[in-house]
């Protein structure tokens, strides 16, 4: 029945992403006057969002049934987790943001001891606290924000912060940049995440990589870009850095780790620096480049993560793909992704980045070469597979349904690329 829900979910918001293509879509819940009730609007960013992660948690599901769910609250909990998201996309409303937020975290904490092992617990206990302190920076950045605008509504907020005093405007922006940089896991707020990816079973850590983590990555493309673009601009060195930081800081780290868990965690904190990069340049050819990397780095860590315990050369061919993409090699999606970020960068005459996304490209490469040899081409690994039977096809099957995903993605990307600019010009406030 979840798998069903889910289905049907993600079946009725790829209609609704086609349909924000005209114009966004809005509702004011329970039929109340604009301005009262609580606004829900799905546009090109927030669809797009909405669709990937229900995709990538409905992919991680089937993949948990059909190896067996270890307790029959897990569905129900995966289900919660997906309404909470889904919410969160789709809404308005700053406080309504909060509430579905909330929900999804709940969730996520259950799910992060899923397994009830001693390491699952701890991780659970260092998730729940981190992001615990991070849902409360994000509600004090929610109060100030109500203080300075009297409204909470995200298109009125965006109005009247343009009245806002500098310095106020200022503060709020940081306090929802490091309470969404809590949640991303992005650096200098990594030191959680690794615990927490290679401490849960694969499917739970492709939910957290490929559908949770979206809740920063949007947030930071929604509040930054959509409704604080002034105080976005003022802080395009502090994003540059903290990006190249993070790519190489994640991509060293991928390097020098010999488990696939553990180099998936760290390239998890690189590869969301591109989305840094790009969102500091700008521009709807920034923010389309942003908005680009962060679904295809969706998709690349779930495809990765499902595929990590699985044996068969099947799943060696789906993880290539996987790889391949992370590293921003053709015909994956991920080339287009990096091709974006390198694009951006070149309008912008930034030659720096343009030569950091190249050497962020080619790390990427070397850990995941590394990885790929260690678990499924090198001697031990072929042995391993020998002496062991194949995974159940059924499992191989949804990795290679994804890495077919990420692949014709990369022959076709034009439906992916045409969402993207349409979010990117939605943000940067510019007719589609």
């Amino acid at each position: 029945m979840a798998v069903a829900a889910l289905a049907g979910n993600a079946a009725a918001l790829l209609v609704l992403t086609l349909d924000t293509f005209d114009a966004p879509r809005e509702l004011v819940a329970g039929g109340w006057p604009t301005g009262i009730g609580i606004v829900l609007r799905a546009d090109a960013l927030g669809a797009l969002f909405a669709l990937l992660t229900s995709s990538v948690v409905l992919a991680a599901l089937v993949y948990e049934v059909l190896r067996g769910v270890r307790t029959r609250a897990f569905p129900a909990v995966v289900l919660f987790m997906s309404t909470g998201l889904t919410g969160l996309f789709l809404t308005g409303d700053v406080f309504n943001f909060y509430v579905f937020f909330e929900l999804s975290m709940i969730s996520a904490y259950v799910l992060t001891g899923y397994g009830g092992s001693a390491r699952q617990v701890g991780g659970a206990f260092i998730f729940a606290v981190v992001n615990l302190l991070g849902s409360f920076i994000f509600l004090i950045a929610i109060g100030a924000l109500y203080h300075v605008t009297g409204t909470l509504e995200m298109s009125a907020v965006a109005e009247r912060m343009t009245d806002v005093e500098p310095t106020s405007g200022i503060l709020i922006g940081v306090t929802f940049f490091v309470a969404f940089g809590v949640k991303l896991g992005l650096f200098p707020f990594h030191f959680w995440l690794p615990i927490v990816y290679t401490g849960t079973p694969p499917a739970v850590a492709a939910m957290l990589s490929g559908g949770l983590a979206n809740i920063g990555t949007y947030g930071i493309l929604r509040f930054g870009a959509g409704i604080l673009p002034d105080q976005l601009e003022l802080g395009t060195e502090v994003l540059l850095v903290l990006g190249a930081l993070s790519i190489v800081y994640g991509a060293l780290q991928a390097i020098s780790r010999t488990s696939a868990s553990e180099v998936l965690a760290y390239s998890a904190i690189g590869q969301v620096g591109y989305v840094l990069i790009a969102l500091a340049l700008g521009g709807p050819v920034g923010y389309a480049a942003a908005v680009l990397a962060a679904a295809v780095n969706s998709l690349n860590k779930t495809l990765l993560f499902l595929a990590t315990g699985l044996r068969g050369w099947l799943v060696g061919a789906a993880f290539a793909v996987g790889a391949l993409s992370v590293a921003g090699v053709p015909p994956s999606a991920g080339f287009f992704a990096k091709l974006a970020v390198f694009q951006a960068g070149i309008e912008e005459r930034s030659w720096v980045l343009v030569g950091l996304v190249f050497l962020g490209g080619a790390l990427s490469f070397v850990y995941m070469f590394q990885i790929y040899q260690r678990e499924h081409w090198s001697d031990r690994a072929l042995e391993e597979a020998e002496a062991g039977p194949a995974s159940a096809p059924v499992l191989r099957a949804i990795g290679l349904g994804l890495a077919a995903v990420v692949l014709a993605l990369g022959v076709w990307p034009e439906p992916l690329l045409a969402i993207s600019r349409e979010a990117g010009n939605l943000l940067a406030g510019e007719p589609g």
